[in-house]
């Protein structure tokens, strides 16, 4: 495998992941311009929500990928359709279960973040619409997931920008031609997600998958069932510690007052920016380690071992090299706070270095998840988790909001640190060497 070869799966996989956080910031964007500021408050809530829901069952796409890059590298066509069936039915049933208990989920969500009366009312019609296109959007995840582990990567790159697409084009449509306000904003999403599902079916259907595998003893087979429970087990811990800590980062940085708090927020999203670069790199690497894994192909793993490390390099020295060159320019683009500005400049070094400690982590996690190796990965956050709460603990009430970017720092570079420690036991593991 050249480095040619390696970007040519990488960066559509970069730009294909950098479209998945849009729906919610398109709606948001939409509302934004209307009279009433709770109209942008009440879909604030309701994509906080089922942003939240989704990247806890974001292992969908991640195992699905992992599993059919590994069947892809074996050549089994039998495994290809399992490998997709298994996840897909899944999706459905935890959809249709998000359905069955919408109430008791709006109820503890909203108890929890405790909106205002009248972003409440219209948090609330978002939720209810949108909550109908839960099957769907998990579903999405797996198709995505069975595209990329195919190496289909321009397909899954068409249907995700396909769906934030139609989204725009129905937002537009809905909220300022039909005056649909927030329900509109609901309607075109759940319109989007349901449109992609059909059309990404159509596609597996001419990509030789054949439900009629749902009646291949394989796809019960009970090694492989619990090898896929376990796999997203993990991966579901995985997210819950990542959930963790951002969201106690954001709770206290609350407490040191609300232009902390906003500044804070827009480096966290110059930080997703950056994050979704690199998952790019990941997202390949997972392909790339599948293949070699399920073709018991020694040199294409190590190759890929070598091609991630490298790249990981460049691709973080340079995000951080244009993000000290555009600084302020990329601040002002979230806002035109003049004390937020100044304070999100004042805190921007912990930026300025996050790529660097935080690249291997997220690259190598590709490798693990695409060797269906994810002890390690839990295992690494669970680690990252307890170190970042030392440094919480000991350095917030030292330097305040500088001790908590410290301690996010170190939680990212412990993440690189523990799965970069781990390689070793995954190769013996995986090749025996």
């Amino acid at each position: 495998m050249t480095n040619r070869e390696y970007l040519y799966i990488a960066i559509p996989l970069i730009v294909s992941t950098i479209t998945t956080p849009l729906l919610g910031a398109i709606d948001t964007a939409v509302v934004g311009h209307l009279t009433d500021p709770s109209y942008i408050g009440g879909v604030a809530v309701g994509t906080t929500i089922f942003n939240t829901i989704y990247w806890l069952f974001g292992f969908l796409r991640v195992s699905t990928t992992s599993f059919t890059a590994q069947a892809y590298g074996a050549h089994d066509d039998t495994k290809w359709s399992v490998s997709l069936m298994r996840p897909f039915l899944m999706a459905l049933a935890i959809g249709f279960i998000f359905i069955l208990f919408q109430q008791w989920i709006k109820q503890v969500t909203f108890a929890w973040i405790e909106p205002p009366e009248r972003v409440y009312l219209f948090a609330d019609q978002y939720f209810s619409i949108r909550i109908w296109g839960a099957p769907f959007a998990l579903a999405n995840y797996v198709i995505i997931g069975w595209l990329m582990g195919m190496q289909k990567v321009k397909t899954s790159l068409f249907l995700q920008v396909f769906t934030n697409v139609l989204n725009i084009v129905l937002d537009i449509l809905f909220v300022h031609v039909f005056h649909m306000a927030v329900q509109g904003v609901a309607v075109a999403t759940i319109i989007s997600e349901v449109m992609s599902f059909f059309i990404g079916t159509y596609i597996l259907v001419h990509n030789q998958i054949h439900f009629s595998v749902l009646f291949h003893r394989k796809l019960w087979d009970g090694s492989e069932l619990r090898k896929m429970i376990s796999v997203n087990k993990d991966l579901m811990i995985r997210t819950v510690c990542l959930l963790i800590v951002l969201n106690l980062f954001t709770a206290k940085g609350a407490e040191f007052g609300t232009d902390v708090l906003a500044a804070n927020a827009v480096l966290i999203q110059i930080h997703y920016i950056m994050a979704y670069f690199l998952d790019g790199l990941a997202n390949a690497s997972s392909l790339f380690t599948g293949q070699a894994v399920g073709a018991n192909d020694q040199r294409l793993y190590k190759r890929t071992i070598f091609l991630s490390t490298q790249w990981a390099l460049i691709f973080s020295i340079c995000i951080a090299f244009i993000y000290i060159l555009s600084r302020s320019f990329a601040i002002q683009l979230f806002t035109n706070s003049e004390q937020v500005i100044q304070l999100a400049e004042e805190y921007s070094l912990w930026i300025d270095i996050f790529p660097i400690v935080a690249s291997f982590g997220l690259v190598f996690y590709g490798v693990f998840t695409g060797a269906t190796e994810t002890a390690f990965v839990r295992d690494s956050m669970i680690l990252s988790l307890i170190l970042y709460m030392i440094v919480y603990y000991t350095c917030v009430p030292m330097w305040g909001n500088h001790g908590l970017w410290l301690a996010f720092i170190a939680f990212s570079m412990g993440r690189s640190l523990f799965l970069m420690l781990y390689i070793r036991r995954l190769t013996n593991k995986v090749f025996g060497m």
